[in-house]
């Protein structure tokens, strides 16, 4: 479900994004292609790429999957966490430092790319039904960013019970609750399960936050939020109401402005051109920075990046 970027979703070279106080900002979606699969890419966009350290949110489905299920073959990355979560069906992780790992519904993978990792994602060969998740990438800061790879899967997390339904902390921390998962800068994501009601959810005054719908609709001071969609809620919150007239499920992530230089082309975040040039000629070039995968699916390779070609 992961990548790629390219300058569709955001400018080679831009500065960082402004953040807002307390506003209410809706974006669309752009539909983009990964594998065989459509999906709504919530971020990066060219008017917004980051929400904290979140730099990028896929929401692939729902869809029916036959028996190939999803086929992802191996690429690289640099700089970030990879964080995959589902709503429905089954999904094979693999990557360059041997992990194998089935995930389902309720429990989290977390990849490291530190200074290079590969992995592919990949149908389970068992599964077939609807499938239904999301991918969302957090930049890494100077700090861990050029340091090892790593993976870690959490089959149980933290849940609190809402006004009408339930919260589970996938990353950070809410309401007290934190998350075992890794975390190298200080933010969260959350899963809401909501039924139909209002809800009023704790928020971090020093995060600046975004609500991503996945599922049914709600409505946030008198917008409806519906999938495709991202709602941009800005800095200096204490809470988030919500009202739901249906059964929804959505993510609220958030966390303290990046505020580092990032820049993202193809599945690497990066500083400058230079480090993605030199990442995209190890992959290319079979370097052993990224390891190797072991899938049956063949390795994937695209044109230099952009600004390489001129």
């Amino acid at each position: 479900m992961s990548g790629p970027i390219s300058t569709d979703d955001t400018p080679a070279d831009v500065g960082p994004d402004v953040v807002e106080p307390a506003v209410l900002e809706i974006t669309d979606s752009r539909v983009s292609q990964v594998g065989a699969f459509t999906v709504r890419r919530a971020l990066p966009q060219r008017t917004r790429r980051m929400v904290g350290a979140w730099c990028f949110v896929d929401h692939m489905g729902p869809t029916t999957i036959g028996e190939g299920g999803l086929a992802v073959a191996p690429h690289p990355h640099i700089g970030l966490q990879t964080v995959t979560w589902l709503l429905a069906g089954e999904a094979l992780h693999r990557d360059s430092l041997g992990s194998e790992q089935v995930i389902v519904p309720g429990q989290l993978n977390l990849m490291t790319a530190g200074h290079g990792v590969a992995h592919s994602e990949e149908g389970t060969g068992r599964y077939r039904g609807e499938l239904h998740g999301v991918q969302l990438w957090v930049a890494q800061p100077d700090l861990t960013r050029h340091g090892p790879s790593a993976f870690e899967h959490h089959a149980e997390l933290p849940r609190v019970e809402l006004d009408h339904g339930v919260a589970t902390v996938m990353i950070g921390d809410l309401a007290g609750l934190i998350s075992p998962a890794r975390r190298d800068t200080d933010h969260a994501g959350v899963d809401l399960h909501l039924r139909a009601g209002a809800t009023v959810i704790p928020l971090r005054t020093d995060y600046e936050y975004a609500v991503v719908v996945l599922a049914g609709a709600c409505t946030i001071a008198g917008a409806t939020v519906a999938p495709g969609h991202l709602a941009y809620l800005g800095l200096g919150r204490d809470e988030l109401a919500l009202a739901t007239d249906e059964p929804t499920r959505a993510l609220l992530v958030g966390g303290v402005p990046f505020d580092e230089p990032v820049v993202m082309w193809w599945n690497y975040v990066a500083r400058n051109h230079d480090e993605i040039t030199a990442a995209h000629d190890d992959w290319t070039n079979g370097s052993a920075r990224f390891g190797t995968v072991d899938s049956p699916l063949p390795r994937y390779n695209v044109a230099p990046p952009p600004w390489s070609r001129r």
